[in-house]
């Protein structure tokens, strides 16, 4: 690769925030950022935006990449989750890697993780290279020392080829194995709340109160009536669902059908219980993202929502690439 590698991949922008790994995140994380340019939404602070919305492995023929919602508070932007796709799906949204500064993972499933790595990789190219702060369960750290280690000769030799600063310096991780605030500062207060993913244990949903409002999203989850005490008056719940009707044929392509259709069922919540999260949380807005299927371009956006509708009265959003909300 020729040394103009950095200005050619100016277009994918970058990321912001210096990066030393740490071990825990205990109590609250201050940090008094510049909000970064741009044009924010008349009327608000904050904008939401989902950058993926189909659940499961990174398979698609729909169109739809994976899980990735980002946040803009004050144009700040938090994104939640780094499914494949994410760093296409950012500059698609208008957002230059260079500006991204936090980053929330739900959990360790490759359909919101996949692409951590090569994202924090394509901001560190840009011609700015950021500082990130990372937010995760635990496992986070040994996965960003694990794509150091992937990519450690290729880093090592731009730092001496090209004169570039060390990745691997850049980035914070903020790892935790509890419930609780994990970040605020001036602008939002970032809070976690485990839910129910089996077989994984360390699987969280994140709620954001910024000052104009509250966004909560859900992660991937089975039916969980305690997330709606979680979601309580947020203005918007991003929550996951399958459209049951659906599930058989999508388990009849794999060689593992019974299996995994127990598991689709014991860990992802239906349009019908995503719809009586909402109403009990009593939120306004309730979008459905993480579709399962979410590859299957025959199901209508009617049949997605229908099921919610039966228990929630509130405003029904089905997730799109790039639908901001």
């Amino acid at each position: 690769m020729h040394p103009n590698r950095r200005e050619f991949l100016a277009g994918l922008g970058s990321l912001v925030g210096p990066y030393t790994l740490l071990r825990k995140v205990k109590g609250k994380q201050e940090d008094k950022h510049q909000a970064a340019g741009g044009a924010v939404a008349a009327g608000r602070n904050s904008r939401i935006i989902l950058l993926g919305t189909k659940g499961g492995p990174p398979l698609a023929r729909s169109g739809r990449t994976n899980s990735s919602t980002l946040i803009l508070i004050n144009d700040v932007p938090f994104l939640v989750d780094c499914g494949y796709g994410v760093s296409r799906q950012l500059i698609s949204a208008g957002i230059a890697l260079d500006r991204l500064r936090y980053i929330f993972i739900t959990h360790h499933h490759s359909d919101h993780n996949l692409e951590y790595g090569p994202l924090l990789y394509n901001a560190w190219v840009t011609p700015k290279p950021p500082k990130v702060d990372v937010y995760g369960p635990a496992g986070l750290e040994e996965l960003t020392r694990a794509f150091f280690a992937y990519q450690k000769f290729d880093i090592d030799t731009r730092i001496v080829n090209e004169g570039m600063a060390d990745l691997r310096t850049s980035v914070a991780i903020h790892e935790f194995e509890a419930a609780g605030v994990v970040m605020e500062n001036d602008d939002v207060r970032v809070s976690s709340y485990r839910v129910r993913h089996p077989p994984v244990t360390q699987a969280y949903a994140y709620r954001f109160d910024a000052k104009d409002r509250s966004v909560v999203i859900s992660g991937d989850t089975a039916y969980a009536p305690e997330l709606a005490q979680f979601a309580k008056g947020a203005e918007v719940l991003v929550h996951e669902a399958m459209y049951v009707p659906a599930i058989d044929a999508l388990v009849k392509r794999a060689t593992n059908a019974s299996r995994l259709r127990e598991h689709i069922f014991a860990s992802h919540t239906s349009t019908e219980d995503a719809g009586r999260i909402a109403a009990e949380a009593g939120t306004k807005t309730l979008v459905l993202s993480h579709l399962v299927p979410g590859d299957d371009p025959s199901i209508t956006d009617e049949q997605w929502s229908e099921g919610a509708r039966k228990y929630f009265k509130g405003r029904v959003l089905v997730g799109k690439d790039l639908l901001e909300v």
